[in-house]
């Protein structure tokens, strides 16, 4: 899908029609909307149980606000894809489909899953069911993708360990047994990292810096591009003075414990993380696959309902409307809209405000305001006479 894409769920009145025919009135639409501005294509929605006004105003309410978590959630399970599979714009959009096919594909064949949502039953009870699903969708993704961090992290950290430099890079492969003293009451050896640079600061200096460092102690155990790493031996006793002074000599002490069979065990910890990145990182991918594509569907269903509460509390009973899907772009969508208002500024009634051309003026505060606490407010809180949301799928 084109990251340009944007669509339009409009629902008018058959009545748009001389005739009253849904063919002819989705004709009209596209009429209406034209070419140049978008494609329109018959989007199917069923009838619905219908309680009282009230309930129906406080369920468009609550649709809105799902509306809105829908889009959240389908945003932050492609940010996940997106951070999986390190920025790739072809796997990306490869990983992301609604039962198999591209999502613009889904929106122009959709059809209602009455499966999942069964229309017999209450709009509050088909609401509840589709809040809990996107809740948990939400929480399964977050969830995984914490544990996939997790263990990312952890293989990064022991990554650095083997490839950094001496002062943080591990030394079980490079500090030999026979220079760590061990089992001594009064003796101990420490491992510093001293800047190539200022080595001949260090040799001179290290036996003063604190009592009791044991003169020409000094042995060169390894060295990279930046740093040379020395054991010396002190008395236990004066150890965290020494460490004190040489870190504020600039020289970074290595907290190293020497360990029987410490290499050994370091390789297999990180062959053990890397099989768990790689395992949990199929996992991931898998279901950030699925839980887009049902995120998607949850939310084009969501929409649906929308349109359809807001249709009955736009135009009344008995119900007889078309819904169209209006494939457009940003550029395209206000020009989209613009031609919609100029056909049917007239659904207004006589409440609004008008121009000297007959329009709806979207700019009276006061219809605005009772617009918005009867929640008739379109997307972006602009009032439109006919029903009409816009959304992107990105």
């Amino acid at each position: 899908m084109s990251k340009n894409t944007k669509f339009l769920l409009v629902s008018l009145p058959a009545s748009i029609s001389p005739t009253n025919d849904h063919d002819e009135a989705l004709t009209a639409l596209r009429s209406a909307v034209t070419t140049d501005y978008g494609t329109v294509f018959p989007f199917s929605i069923p009838e619905f149980k219908i309680g009282t006004l009230d309930a129906l105003v406080q369920q468009a309410d609550d649709l809105a606000k799902l509306d809105t978590a829908c889009e959240g959630v389908v945003g932050k399970v492609g940010d996940s894809l997106r951070t999986i599979l390190e920025g790739d714009e072809e796997k990306i959009s490869q990983s992301k489909t609604v039962n198999d096919k591209p999502a613009e594909q889904y929106l122009k064949s959709f059809h209602w899953n009455k499966v999942k949502y069964r229309a017999d039953k209450p709009l509050g009870e088909i609401i509840d069911t589709m809040q809990k699903e996107i809740t948990s969708i939400d929480n399964q993704v977050k969830d995984k993708y914490n544990s996939y961090n997790q263990v990312k992290t952890n293989l990064t950290a022991l990554q650095r360990r083997q490839t950094g430099n001496l002062t943080t890079k591990s030394l079980a492969n490079i500090v030999p047994s026979n220079l760590i003293i061990r089992d001594s009451d009064y003796l101990e050896t420490h491992l510093i990292a001293v800047p190539r640079t200022i080595t001949k600061d260090f040799l001179r200096t290290y036996e003063t810096l604190a009592p009791m460092v044991v003169p020409r102690s000094a042995v060169q155990v390894a060295a990279d591009d930046e740093f040379t790493l020395y054991a010396v031996t002190t008395f236990k006793k004066h150890s965290q003075e020494f460490i004190h002074k040489c870190r504020e000599s600039k020289w970074t002490p290595r907290d190293f414990k020497y360990k029987e069979g410490g290499k050994e065990e370091e390789s297999k910890e990180l062959e053990k993380v890397g099989k768990d990145e790689r395992k949990i990182w199929g996992e991931a991918l898998r279901l950030g696959r699925t839980a887009w594509g049902e995120a998607v569907m949850a939310w084009v269903h969501v929409l649906a309902l929308r349109v359809f509460v807001e249709t009955v509390l736009r135009y009344g009973l008995p119900l007889n409307f078309v819904c169209g899907l209006v494939r457009t772009t940003g550029k395209l969508a206000k020009k989209a809209r613009a031609s919609l208002d100029v056909s049917y500024s007239y659904l207004g009634g006589n409440a609004f405000g008008r121009d000297k051309k007959g329009r709806v003026q979207k700019d009276d505060s006061s219809t605005s305001a009772d617009m918005q606490a009867a929640g008739h407010m379109g997307d972006g809180g602009d009032y439109s006479a006919y029903v009409c949301y816009e959304f992107e799928i990105k």
